[in-house]
C-alpha cells in the first residue's frame, strides 16, 4: 500500500537532492491534517483542478476568443499542455512532478476574461485602487475567492505552491514583488520549469492556432529561421503529402527539439554551477532552468515573427480593443450602482470594498458570461 509516507520517502531516496521534496514543504497556512495516501502537493494540485476558477479557465481566452470557433486553445488547455510538458521536463531532471503539475495548473488562475487586453483593462481602471496584476490576483484566488472550506478562506495550499504563483514569469508579466514570499530568492527548479513550460506550449498552440484561423500560413514561416529549419527535419525524416500533418508534425518536432535543449542545457547549467540543495537553487544570482543560448536567440526570433503577424493582427487587435471597451464600461457600470452587482458579490462590497469587489467580480468571468452580463445591463430588450 503505497501512503503518503512511503510517498515521501520515496521522493527523498529517488529525486535530486535539489528537488523540492513534499516532507520539507512549510506546510499550510491553516494546520490540517495531511492525507494518509496523497503527498502536500498532490492534495494542493487536486484542489486547484476541482476549484471554480480552474473550471472558469475553460472559457478564458487564450489568443482567440471562444465564439471565434471551439479549436482554438483556451486557458483552460494552455494549462493543461503547460502541465504536460512540465511534467515531462521534471520528470527527467529528476525533481518533483507533483509540485511542477501543481504549479502549471495553477499558473493562470488569476487571469481576466478575454486574455491580456482583459488585464490591461483592469491594470487601467484599478490604478490607484490597490492595482491589478494577474499573479497577485491569482494568488488573492486561492488564498482568499475561493470558498470550499468551513474552516479557512482560500485553497489552503502549501506555501511552495504560492509562491510559485507569485513568482510566476514570462515575456508577458514579471515574478511579482511580496515580502511574504522571499522576493530576492529565485523560485524552485519545478517553478523555472513552469515558466518555460508555459513559453514552449504559447510558442507552439499559437501557431498552430493562428495556421488554423488563416491569420499566418506556412509559407509565412519560412522566414522564421527556427520553423524553416525544424520542418526540414521533418520532411528530411519522411515524405509527408498532406499539409495539415506536415504542419502537425512541425509543431511536435518543434516542441520536442525545444524540450530537449532545454532539460539538456539545464543539467548543463545545473552541473557547472555546483548546485546541490533547494537552498542553491534560491540564492543562485538568476535562473539555473534556460535554454542554450542559441535556441534562445532562435525563439526570440519566433516570438518577434508571432508579435508582429499574430498579437498585432488585425482581427486580434479589434478584439482585444474591443474586449479592454467591453470591460470598461462593466466595470463602470457596477462601480456606478453596485446595486446591480449580484446580491453575493454586494456583501463582497462590504467586506472587500467598492473597486476590489467590482474587480474581483469581473476578473472571475469568462468570455461568455462577460458577454451575457452585457447585454443584461445595456441591451433594452435582454431579459436581466
Amino acid at each position: 500500500m503505497l501512503t503518503r509516507k512511503e510517498i515521501e520517502s520515496r521522493e527523498d531516496r529517488e529525486l535530486a537532492p535539489y528537488a523540492m521534496k513534499s516532507k520539507d514543504s512549510r506546510g499550510r497556512k491553516y494546520p490540517e491534517d495531511e492525507h494518509q495516501y496523497r503527498s502536500i502537493y498532490q492534495r494542493d494540485r487536486d484542489r486547484i483542478i476541482h476549484s471554480t476558477a480552474f473550471r472558469r479557465l475553460e472559457y478564458k481566452t487564450q489568443v482567440f476568443v471562444n465564439h471565434e470557433g471551439d479549436y482554438y486553445r483556451t486557458r483552460l488547455t494552455h494549462s493543461i499542455e503547460v502541465s504536460q510538458i512540465a511534467r515531462s521536463i521534471a520528470r527527467v531532471l529528476n525533481l518533483n512532478e507533483d509540485i511542477a503539475e501543481a504549479i502549471a495548473l495553477a499558473h493562470d488562475l488569476g487571469h481576466t476574461p478575454f486574455g491580456h487586453s482583459g488585464e490591461d483593462a483592469l491594470k487601467k481602471l484599478m490604478e490607484g485602487h490597490g492595482g491589478f496584476e494577474h499573479n497577485l490576483h491569482g494568488l488573492r484566488v486561492v488564498d482568499i475567492l475561493e470558498q470550499k472550506y468551513p474552516d479557512f478562506p482560500g485553497l489552503n495550499l502549501s506555501w511552495e505552491l504560492k509562491e510559485s504563483i507569485v513568482k510566476h514569469k514570462s515575456p508577458y508579466d514579471n515574478a511579482s514583488v511580496t515580502t511574504e514570499y522571499n522576493a530576492h530568492e529565485q523560485p524552485l527548479l519545478e517553478a523555472q520549469i513552469v515558466d518555460k513550460a508555459d513559453s514552449i506550449a504559447y510558442d507552439n498552440h499559437d501557431l498552430d492556432d493562428s495556421l488554423k484561423a488563416g491569420i499566418i500560413t506556412d509559407d509565412d514561416l519560412q522566414t522564421v529561421d527556427l520553423w524553416r529549419e525544424t520542418q526540414k527535419k521533418v520532411t528530411q525524416r519522411q515524405t509527408i503529402h498532406d499539409h495539415d500533418i506536415l504542419i502537425a508534425q512541425t509543431i511536435k518536432t518543434l516542441i520536442n527539439i525545444e524540450v530537449t535543449d532545454l532539460i539538456e542545457n539545464t543539467l548543463s547549467r545545473i552541473k557547472h554551477e555546483g548546485i546541490q540543495t533547494v537552498q542553491d537553487v534560491r540564492d543562485y544570482p538568476g535562473l539555473i532552468v534556460s535554454f542554450s543560448p542559441a535556441l534562445s536567440e532562435q525563439k526570440k526570433k519566433l516570438q518577434k515573427f508571432l508579435f508582429k503577424h499574430v498579437y498585432q493582427h488585425y482581427r486580434v487587435a479589434r478584439m482585444a480593443d474591443k474586449a479592454k471597451r467591453f470591460l470598461e464600461e462593466l466595470f463602470m457600470a457596477f462601480i456606478n450602482n453596485p446595486k446591480q452587482l449580484p446580491i453575493e458579490h454586494q456583501r463582497w462590497v462590504e467586506k472587500a470594498g467598492l473597486y476590489q469587489a467590482v474587480c474581483d467580480y469581473i476578473a472571475g468571468m469568462t468570455d461568455r458570461f462577460a458577454q451575457d452580463e452585457y447585454k443584461k445591463l445595456f441591451y433594452p430588450y435582454e431579459r436581466v
